[in-house]
């Protein structure tokens, strides 16, 4: 039993060890009284931009709890219960094999992890390379435009978060969140990462975070082999058999499959043994980018360099009057840099990367639109070398595809991005010089129309959106703010549908994990599906001997 307490908070200019003293102060008592003292939440308040304040929940534990709380009678002040962990209860199937994890992105690491830690000894597998020669191979790219197919932003160890932001924001609401926060933390993440509004670990210290976790894995017993390539699939009267890795045939029982967003050709690998899925909506556009002192001055206004406060961020959305599709920003990265994140050849995609500290001279965020199943009808059924059905589950993969091959034939047929100013993409021309933004792209970048490489519907609501949110940032829509394309890997083409038991449709021991299968949408939540799908295991079979 613990109390908590809401709504404390501080000024800008106040220093969070203040914190335990009003603490003790809403209980009426000493801060020497307690036995431990923890913060929840904290969160921002620059809505007054000469008022800047932070806001609190904590947690204290002390003596005589209940006779306090009964004696202050204050609505913000309430006893905690302690969660009780939800007992998982094991099945009784034998695993003739060890479980096998297609993929090392969030949700990979974490079943692996708990399956590990539950005696299952898994076997993991991932095409790209351990996060330390994967950084060696993305680095190259960056600068030189030599791609490694199998070793990039989107396939190796740690997924395509790696080298992002690592963002911990997520809309869900699940206990099994404060599991993947706590295991980052002992893995080297920042311990803030815990209360704060907003929580980012950076791709600098994630990349540590990774390999620890890696080596945790194989402490209890777990492999993870990198290179390592599904290729195919074998199944018996409706049941996963075995898998074929760079040509070796490995017998499983249990197969979690977490390929992360962007692995195209696996997604044709399952269509082609009769794996239901079924096309869904994404979004597609572009990266902007402003100097990060206007988000910071437009957000705190006279304290917007203040030592206190983080470098500031924002999210957008608005809906076309026109078009009658949403605009919003995605993956903002403060003082961070727009990233190449393509894995194919002759198709250019783009992301973007933050380091912890996040100072940087730029701010950039996707600025996406909607796009949905009809979308991938009108206009994508015949973008692959062969006509496609208006119904077949590949379509928006193949939307993608066309679209990152205008883009790289836009920027020069190097990977070197399409560029356009804000100004001359309202007035429809291509960019003749770069203004007081410069763009931080690399391996670099060709200036160019933007209307070569997206489709018209989603160039007019870009510029419907980017008037909207010019009122709520001032400078948003400045004509010297770069767009840089494109994007297309918000989320998944595809989902491939699973039972209420998380097995695939079509085939029992076969577990579609995460954002690749269409079931989550950043880190937290793709852990937190790789945690369900490792339980779903661990309730259907036994431990291994």
């Amino acid at each position: 039993m613990s109390i908590r307490i809401n709504n404390l908070s501080l000024n800008i200019e106040e220093d969070i060890s203040q914190l335990e003293k009003k603490a003790a102060s809403k209980l009426k008592i000493s801060e020497k009284n307690f036995r431990n003292f923890k913060i929840l939440k904290e969160s921002i308040d620059a809505r007054k931009k000469d008022n800047i304040k932070f806001n609190y929940v904590v947690e204290v534990c002390l003596d005589r709890e209940k006779k306090i709380i009964n004696k202050i009678h204050d609505r913000d002040v309430s006893f905690q219960e302690k969660d009780n962990k939800e007992e998982i209860i094991y099945g009784d199937l034998h695993l003739d094999n060890r479980p096998v994890i297609v993929g090392m992105g969030p949700a990979g690491m974490f079943a692996a992890l708990l399956l590990a830690e539950k005696g299952y000894k898994p076997l993991v597998v991932e095409r790209g390379e351990s996060v330390e020669k994967r950084t060696n191979a993305v680095e190259e790219f960056w600068r030189t435009g030599r791609l490694n197919t199998e070793s990039n932003v989107q396939f190796g160890e740690g997924g395509a978060g790696t080298f992002s932001d690592g963002k911990l924001t997520t809309r869900i609401k699940d206990k099994r969140c404060n599991y993947v926060i706590d295991k980052f933390i002992s893995f080297g993440a920042p311990k803030e990462i815990s209360y704060i509004g907003k929580p980012h670990i950076g791709t600098d210290i994630l990349k540590n975070v990774v390999k620890n976790l890696r080596q945790k894995v194989k402490e209890l017993g777990g492999e993870v082999r990198f290179n390592s390539r599904l290729e195919d699939i074998n199944t018996r009267n409706g049941k996963i058999r075995s898998v074929i890795i760079n040509g070796e045939e490995i017998n499983c029982n249990a197969l979690i499959l977490a390929i992360g967003h962007s692995s195209r050709d696996t997604y044709e690998m399952l269509y082609k043994n009769n794996i239901f899925m079924e096309a869904k909506p994404f979004a597609l556009g572009v990266r902007i980018e402003h100097k990060q002192s206007m988000i910071n001055e437009n957000q705190y206004g006279k304290y917007a360099d203040h030592p206190r406060l983080k470098t500031a961020d924002y999210r957008l959305t608005y809906t076309s009057n026109i078009t009658n599709r949403s605009v919003y920003s995605f993956c903002m990265c403060p003082g961070g840099e727009v990233v190449a994140a393509a894995s194919e050849d002759n198709r250019l995609a783009t992301n973007g990367m933050s380091y912890y500290k996040r100072d940087k001279e730029n701010a950039n965020s996707a600025l996406v639109v909607t796009v949905g199943v009809e979308d991938f009808r009108k206009e994508c059924y015949n973008f692959n070398n062969e006509t496609l059905n208006q119904h077949h589950p590949l379509l928006g993969m193949e939307m993608q595809r066309y679209y990152e091959n205008r883009a790289f034939i836009a920027g020069g047929s190097n990977f070197n991005a399409p560029i356009q100013l804000v100004g001359d993409f309202f007035k429809d021309e291509t960019s003749k010089k770069i203004g007081s933004v410069i763009p931080s792209y690399k391996p670099g970048y060709e200036l160019s129309n933007l209307k070569d490489c997206l489709p018209i519907y989603i160039i007019d609501t870009l510029k419907e959106g980017i008037l909207n949110f010019n009122k709520k940032i001032q400078g948003f829509g400045d004509d010297n703010a770069v767009l840089t394309g494109i994007e297309t890997r918000t989320s998944a083409p595809v989902r491939i549908m699973r039972k209420d038991n998380l097995e695939s449709v079509s085939v029992s021991g076969l577990f579609p994990c995460g954002e690749g299968a269409g079931f989550a949408g950043g880190i937290m939540s793709a852990a937190v599906d790789g945690l369900k799908c490792a339980e779903a295991v661990i309730k259907k079979y036994m431990p291994l001997d």
